[in-house]
């Protein structure tokens, strides 16, 4: 064989021999770093439950507390009837104590007042109560006004004011709900301060009425 064929086998044979040795080398290294791992793997985990059991019994008989505040359900509408809105209030337990609802616009439909009218338990001389919201600037000693189609009216105090409005809670009597039952229009009168001879009167409209007020709750103090 000629020399420099055979120089050639001899480069080509450690070649080989070098190169396998490589992938050993390597092939060895990476078992080792992949047990590595394994056992790094596995000593956390067993450090994170020791911890957690560790957690768990120091916790353990105590209180973590709760939120005080009593939780807040917003009312919704259940129904309609005619221009009343039958609106409820979620409960955790029991029935929804529901009341009509109805908003009050003048002339120009701009919102001016609120009137939420609930049922009350029989054997009083209230059968039904509501509370009127007006605006904060209404005349409190002129007091307010509801007539039924043109009828003598009854004037009702104001009870107080908040930031929102001020407020007329009202007693009707059985005779008051007939009234309404019967009729077609309610006016619900204010006079403003800004302006104490002037008045402004709202339409209570009575449409829908009898029906609402059936399917209202009877609302217990």
């Amino acid at each position: 064989m000629p020399k420099f064929l055979s120089t050639l086998s001899m480069i080509a044979l450690l070649a080989l021999t070098q190169t396998a040795q490589a992938q050993s080398t390597s092939e060895t290294q990476s078992e080792g770093a992949d047990a590595a791992q394994t056992e790094t793997a596995e000593t956390t985990a067993e450090s994170s439950a020791e911890a957690t059991t560790g957690d768990s019994q120091m916790t353990e008989g105590l209180s973590m507390g709760e939120d005080s505040a009593p939780k807040v359900f917003e009312p919704y509408v259940k129904e309609e009837h005619g221009d009343w809105k039958l609106q409820c209030f979620p409960v955790e337990e029991g029935e929804e104590p529901c009341q009509l609802y109805q908003l009050l616009k003048d002339d120009q439909g701009t919102d001016v007042a609120e009137v939420a009218l609930f049922r009350l338990p029989s054997g009083g001389q209230a059968v039904a109560g509501a509370t009127v919201t007006v605006p904060l600037e209404t005349l409190l000693t002129a007091q307010l006004t509801i007539a039924v189609d043109g009828a003598k009216g009854k004037r009702y105090p104001f009870s107080f004011c908040s930031p929102v409005g001020c407020y007329a809670r009202i007693g009707f009597t059985a005779a008051d709900i007939a009234a309404f039952k019967k009729g077609a229009n309610a006016t619900v009168t204010l006079v403003p301060a800004p302006a104490p001879d002037q008045k402004v009167v709202l339409k209570m409209s009575l449409s829908g009425f009898t029906a609402g007020f059936n399917a209202a709750t009877e609302i217990k103090n």
